[in-house]
C-alpha cells in the first residue's frame, strides 16, 4: 500500500508539488474553525460565527472557478501567487479589525475567500505531465485525497494549539503566512512554470457545459454541506462537554478515518465505471453520518467521527476521476475548481444552517444537518445516473452531450475512459 505512494513521491517534482499545495491550502482548510474561534473569543454568537464562515465559503466558491479559468488561460504563476497574497491580506484585515464593525469583518472574510488560490485544481492539472501514465495519475488522485485528510487532521489541531499558545488572531496570521510560502513553492517549480492548458473551445459556460459534471457538482454540494455543518456542530459538542480540546479530537478522528479509508482505496486498481463506484461509496458515506445525531459521550463520539470519515477520501478520489472523464477539453483547472466551489458553497451553507440549528434545536440538530446532506448527495447521484453514464462498448456520437475529458491521454485506465488531450 505505502510502496505505491512512495513510488509516486519519488518521481521528480511530485513530493514538492504535493507538499507545497497542501501547505498553500492550509489557510483555506482551517479558515472555518479559525473564524469561529476568533468570533467566539470576541464574544460573538454562534450565528455570527457561522455567518462569517459562510461568507468566506461563498466568496471562495465565487473565486475558485474564476481563478481556475484564469489559470487555464494565463498559466499558474501569474494567478496563484498574487491570489494567495491577497487572500492572506484579507485575513490580516480580519485580525486587525475583529468583528466590530461588522461590515468590515464581512468584507475581510470575503476578500480572503474570493482570492483563495486554486491550488487544488492546479495540482490535479499538473499530475499528467509529472507522472505520465494514467494509472499513476489515478493513484495520485487517491494520494491527493489521503494527503488532504492529513492536512484536515493536522490543521484543526494546529489551530487549537496556536490558539492555546497565543490567540485566535495569532493563529490566523501564522497559518496564512505559511500558506503564502506554500503557494510560492508551487509556482516556482518547473512543472507549474511550464504547464499550459490544452486549447479550449470558446464558450461562456466553460466546464459547466458538461451535463455529467453538473450532476457530480450537485451531489458534492451536499457532501460539502454535511462537512460544513460538522465544523459548527463539533464546536457545539465540545462546548457541551466543557473542553475546547474535544473539538480537535473529533476533527482529528474524522480526518484519521478518511486517511485510513483513502489509503485502502488507493492501494488497488478498481474495475468498472467510476460513476457506479461513486454511488456506492457515497451511500456508505451517508450511512456514516447518521449515528452522529446520537451525540454519545466523548469516547464513543470520537469513534463515530472516525467511522463517519472512512469513505470521505475514497469519495473525493473517485470524484476526481469522474471530473476528469466529463470535463470539456481545455478546462481542466476550471473543472476541478468547480468541484472545490460547489463543495465550498455546500460547506458555507452547512455552517450557516448549523449555527441556528445549535441555538434552536441543540447539538443533535446540527449533526442532523450533516446526516441530511449525506442522504441528499446520494439522491442526486441516483437521480442523475443517466447523464453520468458513459458507454463502454461504442464510441460516443458527436451529439451525445458527453464531452471528452481533459487529462486521459491513452484511454487505458478505466473502461470507457476516453482520450481528450490530443495534440
Amino acid at each position: 500500500m505505502a510502496a505505491g505512494y512512495a513510488e509516486l513521491l519519488r518521481t521528480r517534482h511530485a513530493a514538492r508539488l504535493l507538499a507545497g499545495t497542501l501547505v498553500g491550502r492550509l489557510p483555506n482548510a482551517t479558515a472555518p474553525i479559525a473564524i469561529v474561534l476568533l468570533t467566539r473569543a470576541e464574544g460573538g454568537s454562534y450565528t455570527l460565527a457561522g455567518g462569517l464562515a459562510a461568507v468566506y465559503g461563498l466568496a471562495n466558491a465565487v473565486g475558485q472557478p474564476l481563478l481556475g479559468r484564469a489559470v487555464d488561460l494565463y498559466g499558474q504563476p501569474r494567478v496563484q501567487l498574487p491570489a494567495a497574497v491577497l487572500s492572506a491580506l484579507g485575513m490580516v484585515l480580519l485580525t486587525l479589525a475583529g468583528t466590530d464593525p461588522l461590515p468590515l469583518a464581512y468584507a475581510a472574510v470575503a476578500l480572503a475567500g474570493v482570492f483563495t488560490p486554486p491550488l487544488e485544481g492546479g495540482l490535479r492539472a499538473l499530475w499528467p505531465d509529472v507522472l505520465g501514465r494514467e494509472d499513476r495519475v489515478h493513484r495520485a488522485y487517491a494520494m491527493d485525497a489521503v494527503a488532504q485528510e492529513i492536512m484536515f487532521t493536522v490543521g484543526p489541531l494546529l489551530v487549537t494549539l496556536l490558539v492555546a499558545l497565543w490567540s485566535p488572531a495569532a493563529a490566523l496570521l501564522v497559518i496564512n503566512a505559511v500558506g503564502v510560502l506554500g503557494a510560492l513553492s508551487v509556482v516556482l517549480s518547473e512543472p507549474s512554470r511550464t504547464w499550459r492548458s490544452a486549447p479550449r473551445e470558446a464558450h461562456w459556460l466553460g466546464a459547466l457545459r458538461s451535463p455529467g459534471l453538473l450532476a457530480l457538482l450537485g451531489s458534492f454540494f451536499f457532501v460539502g454541506l454535511a462537512l460544513g455543518s460538522i465544523t459548527v456542530a463539533g464546536v457545539a459538542y465540545a462546548d457541551d462537554h466543557g473542553r475546547e480540546a474535544v473539538y480537535g479530537w473529533l476533527m482529528a478522528a474524522l480526518g484519521l478515518g478518511a486517511l485510513g479509508g483513502g489509503m485502502l482505496y488507493g492501494a488497488r486498481q478498481w474495475a468498472g465505471a467510476p460513476e457506479r463506484r461513486l454511488r456506492f461509496i457515497v451511500a456508505l458515506l451517508a450511512a456514516g453520518y447518521l449515528p452522529l445525531m446520537l451525540t454519545p459521550g466523548v469516547p464513543a463520539m470520537v469513534v463515530l467521527a472516525a467511522v463517519s470519515g472512512v469513505f470521505l477520501a475514497p469519495a473525493l478520489a473517485c470524484a476526481f476521476i469522474v471530473v476528469d472523464r466529463h470535463a470539456p477539453r481545455g478546462t481542466v483547472t476550471e473543472a476541478f475548481s468547480w468541484l472545490v466551489t460547489t463543495f465550498g458553497v455546500g460547506a458555507a451553507v452547512g455552517t450557516g444552517v448549523a449555527g441556528p440549528a445549535v441555538e434552536y434545536g441543540g447539538t443533535a440538530a446540527s449533526f442532523a444537518v450533516a446526516a441530511g446532506g449525506g442522504v441528499a448527495a446520494l439522491v442526486v447521484l441516483l437521480t442523475t445516473r443517466r447523464v453520468l453514464t458513459i458507454p463502454v462498448t461504442a464510441p460516443l456520437p458527436r451529439d451525445s452531450g458527453v464531452i471528452p475529458c481533459e487529462n486521459d491521454r491513452i484511454g487505458a485506465a478505466e473502461p470507457g475512459f476516453r482520450t481528450g488531450h490530443q495534440a
